[in-house]
């Protein structure tokens, strides 16, 4: 299973095995980290798993769909290495991927 980590925004650090094919989102609510609330159980519709990416991984994603474009508008702060971690889904060559959670969610 690939190992994510998930920064927190007060800088604790968690390092998780996430099943591959499941999404990130998935992985932090599996794993209960806190800062991801998913409100909308993953359907993109919602912008409260709001993450960032560390720019060496973004390459490796692939592109944001309109649906994400348009729900990362409604998050607090996004910066160009937004993502909805519901959007992510988790494969062995994301294994090692970092992400950093908001100051506050949607």
């Amino acid at each position: 299973m690939p190992t994510i980590k998930y920064i927190l925004r007060d800088g604790s650090e968690h390092e998780v095995n996430v099943e591959t094919g499941s999404s990130v989102m998935q992985g932090a609510l599996d794993h209960m980290i806190e800062g991801i609330e998913a409100e909308c159980g993953g359907f993109c519709s919602c912008a409260t798993c709001h993450c960032y990416v560390d720019e060496p991984w973004l390459e490796k994603l692939s592109e944001p769909s309109d649906a994400e474009k348009e729900m990362l508008e409604f998050t607090f702060d996004p910066m160009p290495n937004s993502r909805l971690s519901c959007q992510i889904t988790v494969t062995d060559e994301l294994d090692g991927l970092i992400v950093r959670l908001p100051e506050e969610q949607s």
